[in-house]
């Protein structure tokens, strides 16, 4: 038995279809057969014509369903590893919010009791900062600083956990460097 989606009420205020209608047209067509894709593309055939994004909720769909019949775990990706994300808003510019995040983990020798793979990358664009990490545990990391009107937005987003537990344990540890971020 699996577990139903923490995200059915967001594809319901979405899509105008409740999540109890979704799951009945996804079982009567058999999709806990299909591939994931399979599933993506069966509703996407059935997202409103006035919906924006129609694709990306097709793919919630698809990922809500698959946790309901016990395929998916909540933050579990396609591959069988876990992501998940904690996030923060600052009062300082994109550069100057990256560099402050590069202050905050520059002299780090460890992070989480891992040590980086290779030295952290940095990248960006007119409306993005871009911090990446992979790590010895094979987990990876990136950094996603934004324009959030005045303020900048970071998310931290790890991808690539083996387990819920080690999610956990990253995102324990990306919010305790947010607060050291903060200070």
């Amino acid at each position: 038995m699996g577990i139903k989606s923490s995200n059915t009420g967001a594809i319901a205020n979405a899509t105008g279809i409740t999540w109890d209608r979704w799951s009945t047209t996804l079982k009567d067509a058999k999709a806990s057969e299909m591939t994931h894709k399979q599933i993506a593309d069966l509703a996407f055939s059935h997202m409103p014509d006035s919906l924006q994004n129609p694709g990306w909720w097709a793919q919630s769909v698809a990922v809500a369903f698959e946790q309901e019949i016990g395929r998916r775990l909540p933050g579990q990706a396609q591959d069988g590893t876990f992501q998940g994300s904690v996030s923060t808003t600052t009062n300082d510019d994109l550069d100057a919010a990256l560099a402050k995040w590069i202050a905050c983990v520059e002299n780090l020798e460890s992070f989480n009791g891992q040590r980086l793979d290779a030295p952290a990358r940095t990248s960006g664009s007119e409306r993005w900062r871009y911090w990446r990490a992979s790590f010895n545990d094979e987990t990876k990391t990136q950094v996603d600083i934004g324009l959030k009107g005045d303020k900048s937005s970071v998310a931290i987003n790890v991808t690539k956990a083996k387990t819920p537990d080690q999610l956990s344990d990253w995102k324990s540890f990306w919010r305790q460097m947010l607060a050291e971020f903060k200070k």
